[in-house]
């Protein structure tokens, strides 16, 4: 049974009636409306999520722009450093929302379709599904690399709905990964279950048409450079819409700004994955 929260009555009643109300899921820039003794809320973004269990204390904001406050970031949220016993979801995401590694674990176990990541401060990203063509360059890439790692022995391969947890405890998802497969038999079952604890050796991403929103060119990058400072032995950001790729080479290794490769027609991983090799021209043409 789920624990009571220790909530003034204003707070009590913002959950019930928010929670009620909340609209689809990753519906983006939605603004609540003022609240008669909670003040100004902030922009938020609306999940409607199934009930689950959340236990321990939020995480603080990570920055001193986002510091805890006496009032919550909106209506019928908690504010980031008050703790909680439970709580059950649907629940309002805010910037001021932080979440340990395993509440997130938490959250995606009771929300299987939800599509979410965690950065390294705690806050969730909003994922939104692929458009059909992403899901088909996907669905190709996957299979290409799939299909070298069984012949060569030595590598497990994962898709794109797999989450890792990264030693900044980041939990992140690339469209394509590859890990050592002496890395993975060492992890416990319980982990390989879970977010598995580690970087991935290969992470591959597949950028959208628009530089907007998660799966944009500019927030990928982002993500690749997360990758490379975790331990990431090489990363490929695919750009379908100019048919180029940027190679993000271990953080030893790489300049200071990925090498790019205009009209690119194939990928090679040599030296770091022997005789791998993705045609784009496949991935191109989707």
């Amino acid at each position: 049974m789920l624990a009571d929260l220790a909530l003034t009555p204003d707070l009590q009643g913002g959950l019930i009636e928010h929670g009620a109300h909340l609209g689809l899921l990753l519906r983006r820039s939605l603004r609540l409306e003022q609240r008669e003794g909670l003040g100004e809320p902030a922009a938020c973004t609306a999940f409607s999520l199934k009930p689950c269990t959340l236990v321990g204390p939020m995480l603080a904001p990570a920055s001193p722009e986002a510091a805890p406050s006496s009032q919550p970031a909106c209506p019928g949220l908690l504010s980031p450093e008050q703790p909680f016993g439970s709580i059950t979801l649907p629940l309002l995401h805010s910037s001021s929302l932080r979440l340990t590694p395993e509440q997130f674990a938490e959250l995606c176990q009771a929300n299987p379709d939800a599509v979410l990541e965690l950065a390294a401060d705690g806050s969730l990203i909003c994922m939104t599904p692929t458009g059909s063509d992403t899901g088909a360059r996907n669905a190709d890439l996957a299979f290409q690399i799939q299909s070298w790692a069984r012949g060569n022995g030595g590598w497990k391969s994962f898709d794109s709905s797999t989450g890792f947890r990264l030693p900044d405890n980041s939990v992140l998802s690339p469209d394509a990964a590859l890990v050592a497969l002496d890395r993975w038999q060492a992890l416990s079952d319980a982990e390989r279950r879970g977010f598995a604890p580690l970087c991935p050796d290969l992470v591959v991403e597949l950028a959208s048409p628009s530089d907007e929103g998660p799966r944009g060119l500019t927030t990928l990058r982002q993500k690749m450079a997360a990758y490379q400072r975790n331990g990431a032995r090489l990363g490929w950001l695919l750009i379908p819409a100019e048919r180029a790729v940027e190679i993000w080479e271990a953080l030893a290794d790489s300049p200071a700004q990925p090498r790019r490769i205009e009209a690119a027609s194939r990928l090679e991983g040599d030296p770091q994955f022997p005789e791998l090799v993705v045609e784009l021209e496949e991935i191109w043409a989707v």
